[in-house]
């Protein structure tokens, strides 16, 4: 079956030059091109849609306010903004509704390429409740000491970028949205960005201080309404720390490059994403999964299929990818527990954070940590399994600096 696309802008010219750059898609895609918010409103109350492509800027109904009314009543659709670089009041309204920005004019292969791997990520969450609870993600739970230190820092007169991009590096939730922002194409930087601090920077300072004070990307939750199941906010910040710190050195200790270690330090820092996700958005569930581990003593990922229909992997990876990050880091956020799903083995930020997780959550004695295996036969596969003593020694120093 076809997928179905929305294109939304009030320029014809723009809508007829999309129609024909993108007709060698008609055999994969069903298009559909509305000249106004009110009628794309009115085609998605009609009949369904994969995708939404819109412009900003429009008379009655823009683009931000129609990604709203999407997000409310479709909340499993693909939202994708495609403007230009005048509309940033606008984008920073659309930024609670919006997967990823695109910036005007945009290659043709570049929205094909975009709108393609959008749909392929749903592979990932195959239940449709899910795919439309994580669709609907604004924000996620952040460490109140952090959000605090973090909006005092952009209020005061002179901000150090540096010390910004270090406060939001801290902390999954603040990391996994900057980079939403940094890697969309509308903010025309051209690369993927991994490190919290070269992101602070591109982003600047002024562009920090209307996504975090007017747009509110990060949001301060009340952690006692968290505390579930022996789950916390911040052992599961701990835990994230250590295992990005962990990664982080076994790269190292692979003499990989600046830019693959910078990789498994933030995919250690993300891989439990998926566990904020369902505690804050089905609390009650998470409940009777921790339940389920504690009282069966079954398998993590085992307790988790059977109560939510998939694993906090694929969750988080699910929308680490609608958010725009790299192809390595949705792998290993998604695989960390089973990676010979993976389409590939040797060393990659999912190998270091497969060990890292390992290594890190067999020895913890938090009660929200669950232990996880090792996978030896991937290992093997990897050439890497006689690196393990190295890796045992680095992990004992860590925890050992902590101490």
């Amino acid at each position: 079956m076809k997928s179905r696309i929305l294109f939304v802008d009030d320029e014809q010219h723009l809508l007829d030059g999309l129609r024909r750059s993108l007709r060698s898609q008609r055999n994969a895609w069903e298009m559909v091109f509305a000249p106004s918010g009110e009628e794309a409103a009115r085609l998605a109350a009609e009949s369904r849609f994969d995708v939404v492509v819109t412009d900003m800027r429009m008379p009655g109904m823009n683009g931000a306010e129609l990604l709203a009314r999407l997000s409310e009543n479709f909340p499993d659709m693909i939202r994708l903004v495609l403007s230009g670089h005048s509309d940033e009041a606008l984008i920073l309204k659309a930024v609670p509704y919006a997967h990823q920005f695109l910036s005007k004019p945009c290659d043709a292969e570049v929205i094909i390429q975009v709108i393609n791997r959008s749909l392929k990520l749903r592979a990932l969450v195959n239940d449709s409740q899910m795919q439309s609870l994580v669709s609907q993600i604004r924000s996620l739970p952040t460490l109140p000491a952090l959000y605090i230190e973090l909006t005092e820092l952009l209020r005061a007169d002179r901000v150090s970028v540096q010390k910004v991009g270090e406060v939001i590096g801290q902390d999954p939730a603040m990391v996994s949205k900057i980079l939403q922002m940094v890697n969309s194409a509308f903010f025309g930087i051209g690369h993927h960005i991994s490190n919290p601090v070269q992101a602070a920077t591109m982003l600047g300072t002024e562009t920090l201080r209307g996504l975090v004070l007017s747009a509110g990307i990060f949001m301060q939750f009340d952690t006692q309404s968290l505390n579930i199941g022996g789950f916390t906010l911040e052992s599961l910040h701990r835990h994230s720390l250590l295992v990005s710190r962990l990664a982080k050195a076994i790269a190292e200790s692979m003499g990989e490059s600046k830019a693959v270690v910078e990789d498994c330090l933030l995919a250690g820092l993300l891989h439990d994403i998926g566990k904020l996700i369902l505690v804050q958005s089905l609390p009650n569930e998470y409940q009777q999964f921790f339940n389920k581990v504690n009282d069966c003593k079954c398998e993590l990922i085992e307790a988790e299929r059977a109560v939510f229909h998939v694993d906090h992997g694929r969750i988080g990876a699910y929308l680490l990818g609608l958010w725009a990050l790299a192809d390595n880091m949705v792998e290993a956020v998604a695989f960390h527990h089973d990676p010979q799903q993976a389409e590939h083995d040797g060393f990659s930020p999912l190998l270091a954070v497969h060990v890292a997780d390992a290594l890190a959550s067999n020895d913890s004695t938090d009660s929200a940590v669950i232990p996880a295996g090792l996978d030896m036969a991937y290992l093997e596969a990897s050439g890497v399994s006689d690196r393990l003593d190295q890796w045992r020694e680095l992990y004992s120093g860590l925890t050992a600096e902590t101490v």
